[in-house]
């Protein structure tokens, strides 16, 4: 029993899907409408760059629809496997809008158009410069709760991603107040090149102006079961996903409890679509016994399709 996953922010690379962008007229389609949808050369900036373009939040979180959403597509359409066959459908916060997508829950434009919006929403919530993200390695989650409570930082566990990786969000001041602590703990930790601190309590105006636009859309009820980032459970209802996906913006990724809660209910493969193999990696840290396959290119396809019916 297999679920798709599909991979979030920090995944993107210039040049990501370039070679079936190039062998594939259903890839090239989709990045020629992307362009149209949002009247901007989004196709071009994630073939051709800069890196810098590609960075900025606003560009990246509608790249990595546009690449993952390619990819489901093509290997439906083009090679034959059907993946909406899956138990259940996951992404890790941008990822989950791919995952509504391609479970047919809500249309291709208006997903791009929704997340051009929430980058650019989330990128602006605060101004540059004053808060960000840092990721705590080797460490569990009781342990960094315990000590944001005791020290009573601004500082919120924004990702709960695996056994030993966590990552945190706050005000630039607080989290520099954080790190000094972990250091004097031997905890390793890396701070993260973001543009704010997303998935917490200080995207409240990035919150407000995408539940004004996710209340504007029509939800499509689909077959296909998705995972919430919010609350690591199953959520088919339309307007429950609506609240969830408002939700998510300030609330933790518990992306760890959900492969947990897809394993417990039968999953024993797990499908990354999208750049990268960010989300394979963090399912091994969880769980070695599972089957784990990402798809990047042409051979990942062909290998799922030789390996596995369809």
């Amino acid at each position: 029993m297999f679920s798709v996953i599909f991979p979030g922010q920090g995944s993107q690379v210039v040049g990501m899907a370039r070679e079936l962008h190039t062998k594939f007229d259903l890839v090239k389609k989709y990045f020629k409408y992307a362009d149209e949808v949002l009247s901007f050369p989004i196709s071009k900036i994630i073939l051709e760059g800069p890196k810098e373009e590609l960075n900025l939040t606003e560009n990246t979180q509608p790249a990595i629809f546009l690449v993952g959403y390619s990819i489901f597509y093509l290997t439906k359409h083009e090679f034959g496997c059907d993946l909406n066959k899956a138990k259940f459908f996951a992404g890790h916060s941008v990822g989950e809008y791919t995952a509504l997508a391609s479970a047919g829950v809500i249309k291709f434009e208006d997903t791009i158009k929704l997340l051009k919006l929430r980058g650019n929403a989330m990128q602006s919530a605060m101004p540059k410069g004053e808060g960000g993200m840092v990721a705590v390695l080797g460490s569990d989650l009781l342990k960094i709760e315990n000590l944001i409570s005791e020290k009573k930082y601004e500082c919120f566990i924004a990702n709960d991603n695996s056994n030993g990786q966590l990552v945190i969000s706050g005000r630039l001041d607080e989290l520099n107040k954080f790190i000094n602590d972990l250091k004097n703990l031997n905890i390793k930790n890396i701070t993260l090149p973001v543009s704010g601190p997303f998935h917490c309590e200080l995207m409240k105006k990035a919150t407000v102006i995408m539940e004004t636009e996710i209340n504007k859309l029509e939800f499509n009820k689909s077959k296909n079961i998705l995972i919430s980032n919010v609350t690591a459970n199953e959520v088919q209802n339309t307007n429950e996903i609506k609240s969830l996906l408002i939700k998510q913006i300030e609330s933790r990724v518990k992306w760890r409890e959900s492969i947990f809660y897809m394993i417990k209910n039968g999953v024993n493969h797990f499908i990354e679509i999208g750049p990268g193999k960010v989300l394979s990696s963090l399912i091994k840290r969880i769980d070695k016994t599972v089957i784990v396959d990402a798809i990047n290119n042409e051979e990942d396809i062909n290998n799922i399709k030789k390996n596995d019916k369809f």
